[in-house]
Parts: C-alpha cells; structure tokens; sequence
C-alpha cells in the first residue's frame, strides 16, 4: 500500500490553505517543521502533518498558537475534506 505525506497549513481554521505532498516521511516532517518556524506568529494558523494509506488519513501532528497536539486517523467525510 502506497503512502504519502501531507502537509497542510490553513492561514485560520477552516480558511484558505496550501497543502504539499511528498513520498518520503522525513522531507514531509522538515517542511512541517519548517512552517511552523515560519508561521509561528500568525495566532490563526493550522498545520498539519498528515498521512496518507489507501485513502486514509492520519494526522500525526497539528500546530496552532496553542501548542502541538498528536491526531488520530480521519474516516469518511472528514478525511475526504483534508
């Protein structure tokens, strides 16, 4: 089963985002890194890290002003919608 690595970075929750894809786990967790860094400041932020696996959808880690949290898998609409 094929995966990949999103990122995902919503300039307020809910609002426009950009999102990056990559195949390797460690480029995908420097670019979150990354964001982080360079978005720290914008108390609306949300990034995320997620997984991909035959269409489902894991957040391993979200970022806002508030601190970094571990996700769990997504399942049906919600994982469509990321």
């Amino acid at each position: 089963m094929e995966r990949t690595y999103l990122v995902r970075l919503e300039f307020r929750a809910g609002g426009p985002a950009v999102e990056g894809e990559w195949s390797v786990p460690g480029t995908a967790q420097d670019r979150y890194t990354e964001w982080v860094g360079r978005h720290s400041g914008n108390q609306g932020a949300v990034i995320q890290l997620i997984e991909d696996s035959g269409g489902r959808r894991r957040v391993d880690r979200t970022w806002t002003a508030r601190g970094e949290t571990v996700g769990a898998w997504l399942a049906g609409e919600e994982a469509r919608l990321r």
